[in-house]
């Protein structure tokens, strides 16, 4: 398809998850695949330190993973029944309904991770939020992201329905972070130890 064609579906990704949000919850893999680069990510935040989960879902695994490891989490979701499901699950979590195209804490973080929601974005669109992502850092504070293998559109699935992807190239998120006072420190595409995720770890600078 090209990527005029794509350019409608972008729109309703909202309305898939709000829609089918208890069967991706009840499909998501659990099996903490990702543990791997959460403990990386980890590696950079305080024992105590507070993450920004951008794109939460339900809470589970990731949000409740990095709970676990003693951080304070505050999650945020554009759909509605997500944020219910995560409020249900864990009535002691903050979270919080909000799109990450619009994200105004007001705070900043030890950690921002986008994991399996940045990349829903439109190419614009992720210019903006990347900005506003690395905003919500503390100095020195890491910034995780899934992304796509380079520069293009694509279509996923959620519960049988379709959904919007798309990716900047791995130079490209590098320059961008660059600019916004940022390094990358890892960067994997398809990265076998992670169900094929393609994932970008990098921290803001002392003076970012």
């Amino acid at each position: 398809m090209t990527d005029a064609s794509l350019l409608p579906l972008a729109a309703t990704t909202l309305d898939v998850y709000e829609h089918h949000a208890a069967a991706f919850d009840k499909q998501r893999n659990k099996a903490l695949f990702e543990q791997g680069w959460l403990d990386a990510f980890l590696g950079h935040v305080p024992k105590t330190g507070h993450i920004l989960d951008v794109g939460c879902g339900s809470g589970d695994p990731i949000a409740s993973y990095l709970s676990d490891q003693g951080r304070k989490i505050t999650g945020v979701d554009a759909a509605a029944a997500m944020v219910a499901l995560a409020r249900k699950k864990y009535p002691k979590g903050d979270w919080r309904l909000m799109d990450m195209r619009v994200l105004d804490l007001g705070f900043t973080f030890d950690g921002v991770i986008a994991w399996n929601s940045f990349f829903h974005l439109t190419r614009p669109d992720q210019r903006i939020v990347l900005a506003l992502l690395v905003k919500h850092l503390k100095p020195r504070a890491p910034l995780m992201l899934t992304t796509g293998t380079g520069d293009g559109e694509v279509t996923g699935y959620v519960a049988g329905q379709p959904v919007y992807h798309a990716s900047l190239t791995p130079e490209t998120y590098r320059a961008i972070l660059d600019d916004l006072g940022c390094e990358v420190i890892d960067v994997v595409l398809e990265d076998p130890t992670c169900n094929g995720h393609s994932v970008l770890l990098a921290r803001k600078t002392d003076d970012g």
